[in-house]
């Protein structure tokens, strides 16, 4: 009888599927990054770079790649670039696979030369990135009622200082400490499956020292809603906002654009809908709809609602409008034996029927809250450090909060494509944990030229999971 013994897996063996690990995350970037949206050079093409041709050493392409990487692989500051990128043999044989350079730039090449750049035209870019993926219909089964585009608008801070950092600071006293800072207005194309991807940015700043009036979320609003119109004319939209933007003159428009709106309405806001809308509940008793969801079923969600309510806005311009309540309740959390009570209202422009306000609350109206999570918090809190000052200088703070976003829509695309999820059907813990993979391979893995070429070149379908 022969006896048979299991090989155990030896230091060899653990490094070369570690040497996979590391090909695989890389591939999962280069080639989603390529598959979607081609060189990077092609991409900002149409970005002017104003530094004299004699003097350059490092592309614009590999400027801004290196900007990019700086924040996919959350290394937290600009300085850090010279540190893991720059001294590194791997990640400079692979800068000069791709860009032809000797090495990675340095941050403060980074901070130069976006200080020179058009901040529009960066803009422009992440816009055309989004605008790329619609055209091509890889988000189309994400639609609300397979038509609008959900498009989520609010704010959020973006720097701080405690002295004044440029003439365009906004500022707030408290206790006679002034504070300056810098928010901006963010349009979100929000998606179901968790997407949530810079459209475009409305910065939030005075045009002065000392203006008689500081600029404000509803300013930027109308600012942004003008652009977001030129820049997709035709495109079927639905904006979710929250209560700051209900009014007539939102309203106003979301008509003109031809675009379906979803805004918070609490009671104080527009106290006339808030009566119209509780005075005709007890005659509408058929706009009534019972869900139950969640685990077992135990949430319990109640809908009601109202068509055609006609407002007069203080501008004396009239509105025809609906609204939806939703009545949340679901076992508390921490107390089992309690229930928890969510109330939920929205003012919109839709036609309320029973086979559509579930969709439109959960998809339409609530999913807002994904700016807030899957967008803000995640750019603040998941390793990107939006509210860390990469520079002080305002024109490229700007150019470094554009690739921030770049970044961020990459990072998405490629932790829900089926090429990262096949090459990783157990995962990799969080999406930080992708960022320090990439991170290693980029620092450790020794690739050709022509291997390089050939990840960026494949040939294959990248598709995401159904909402």
């Amino acid at each position: 009888m022969s006896s048979m013994t299991t090989a155990m897996p030896g230091p060899n063996q653990d490094w070369v599927e570690d040497q996979q690990d590391q090909f695989l995350i890389l591939k999962a970037f280069l080639t989603t990054c390529h598959h979607f949206f081609g060189d990077f050079g092609t991409l900002f093409q149409t970005v002017d770079d104003p530094r004299r041709p004699e003097l350059i050493t490092y592309p614009l392409e590999a400027l801004v790649f290196a900007g990019i990487l700086m924040y996919f692989c959350r290394v937290g500051a600009r300085r850090q670039i010279a540190h893991l990128f720059r001294k590194n043999g791997p990640s400079a044989a692979k800068f000069q696979a791709l860009f032809g350079t000797d090495t990675c730039p340095h941050g403060d090449t980074l901070n130069a030369a976006f200080g020179r750049l058009n901040a529009d035209q960066v803009q422009a870019v992440v816009t055309a990135l989004v605008r790329t993926l619609i055209r091509k219909k890889v988000l189309y089964r994400y639609r609300l009622r397979d038509y609008h585009f959900l498009i989520a608008i609010d704010g959020t801070g973006r720097l701080t200082f405690p002295e004044r950092h440029c003439p365009h600071c906004m500022t707030v006293t408290h206790y006679g400490k002034t504070t300056y800072y810098h928010p901006v207005l963010e349009a979100k194309l929000v998606l179901p499956n968790g997407f949530a991807f810079s459209m475009l940015t409305e910065f939030i700043e005075n045009p002065g020292e000392n203006p008689s009036k500081q600029d404000c979320e509803l300013k930027a609003f109308y600012r942004l809603a003008k652009r977001l119109k030129a820049e997709f004319p035709r495109l079927p939209i639905c904006l979710s906002l929250d209560s700051l933007f209900a009014g007539g003159p939102t309203m106003s428009i979301c008509e003109k654009n031809n675009w379906k709106f979803m805004i918070v309405h609490k009671g104080e806001d527009i106290p006339f809908i808030h009566m119209e809308f509780e005075s005709l509940l007890p005659l509408t008793p058929e706009n009534h709809l019972t869900l139950l969801t969640g685990p077992q079923g135990k949430t319990r969600q109640e809908y009601r609602w109202i068509n055609d309510i006609s407002y007069t806005d203080s501008e004396k311009e009239k509105h025809t409008i609906a609204v939806l309540a939703c009545v949340e309740s679901e076992p508390h959390p921490k107390e089992p034996d309690q229930t928890k009570t969510t109330r939920f209202r929205w003012i919109t422009n839709f036609t309320l029927k029973d086979k559509q306000v579930i969709e439109l609350a959960n998809q339409g109206g609530r999913i807002r809250w994904k700016i807030e999570n899957e967008g803000f918090n995640v750019q603040k809190n998941g390793g990107f450090d939006l509210e860390h000052a990469y520079t002080t200088d305002p024109v490229a703070s700007k150019v470094f909060y554009f690739l921030l976003q770049i970044a961020h829509l990459l990072a998405q695309l490629i932790e829900k494509g089926s090429l990262f999820r096949q090459a990783f059907p157990d995962g990799v813990g969080s999406a930080k944990n992708i960022a320090f993979r990439l991170l290693e391979a980029w620092r450790n893995l020794r690739l050709n030229a022509h291997r390089i070429q050939g990840i960026r070149d494949a040939r294959l379908q990248i598709r995401f999971a159904p909402p």
